[in-house]
């Protein structure tokens, strides 16, 4: 199991903007992507975070690099974001 982290600067203006981005391509991305196992939005004050679950690392850097992540939620993204978004990726130990 690894889990892919991306933390968005999104101004309270631009939140819920952003929740659509995450709400349309959930379903999508646990149908469509392999290794796929769970896709969460956590909100607090300083930022949200998407946090995606994989049956592997390489799923999560795959995905990085998928068509759905760059050409979908990437550009529907981009114009709501404060600041560059922070990736991480985590190996289950």
């Amino acid at each position: 199991m690894a889990y892919l982290e991306i933390t968005l600067k999104v101004s309270n203006n631009n939140r819920s903007a952003a929740a659509k981005v995450y709400n349309d391509y959930k379903g999508p991305f646990l149908k469509e992507i392999t290794g796929a196992k769970s896709k969460e939005l956590l909100i607090r004050d300083e930022d949200v975070q998407v946090l995606h679950g994989f049956a592997s690392v390489a799923d999560a850097q795959a995905y990085l690099k998928s068509q759905m992540f760059n050409d979908d939620v990437v550009a529907g993204l981009a114009p709501l974001l404060d600041a560059e978004p922070e990736v991480r990726i985590y190996d289950v130990a």
